[in-house]
């Protein structure tokens, strides 16, 4: 392999090992303003986006022990890769990939399970982590309130009784 391609291979070895996930993206008709713009919205997520060589991120996937691409590595390939969790990257591109009518999901990887591309795009439709965690703890905490409810309902009843018998005389 020439020095530029193992150059290349290893800058996407580190991202992939850096990452806990990736989306393969098919940018096909893209223009580079929307490009960018989608990468600015991708930035505040701790996600970013790359066009790839197929052969280099090939080999790149061999390298990490991803696993085999099936065949998932065709046409013009963009990779997103991040820090943070997998469904608000997966939300954004596929928000933008509406809004353009161009940019569509391959494919992806969480850890070691490779996911099709509409599975990714099912991700995207959850709430985000902090979403899910504050349903959670609203669930959680529900029965809790409705019991604190109940025990201080007959202390606050006595308590309007005393107050209107005091106030009638």
């Amino acid at each position: 392999m020439r020095a530029e391609k193992q150059f290349l291979t290893n800058e996407y070895v580190e991202r992939l090992n850096a990452s806990p996930y990736f989306i393969a993206t098919d940018y096909t008709g893209v223009t580079v303003a929307q490009f960018e713009e989608l990468r600015g919205k991708l930035r505040p997520l701790g996600a970013e986006i790359h066009v790839v060589k197929n052969s280099v991120f090939r080999k790149a996937c061999e390298e990490t022990g991803v696993g085999e691409m099936n065949g998932g590595l065709a046409g013009q390939v963009a990779v997103v890769t991040g820090e943070n969790e997998i469904a608000t990257a997966a939300k954004v591109v596929k928000e933008f990939g509406k809004s353009i009518d161009r940019l569509s999901i391959h494919f992806g990887y969480l850890g070691e399970e490779r996911m099709e591309g509409e599975a990714v795009n099912r991700l995207a439709d959850l709430p985000s982590l902090d979403v899910l965690r504050s349903q959670l703890l609203g669930t959680i905490q529900a029965p809790a309130t409705a019991i604190a409810r109940v025990i201080g309902t007959p202390a606050t009843m006595l308590a309007r009784a005393i107050q209107a018998k005091s106030e009638k005389g």
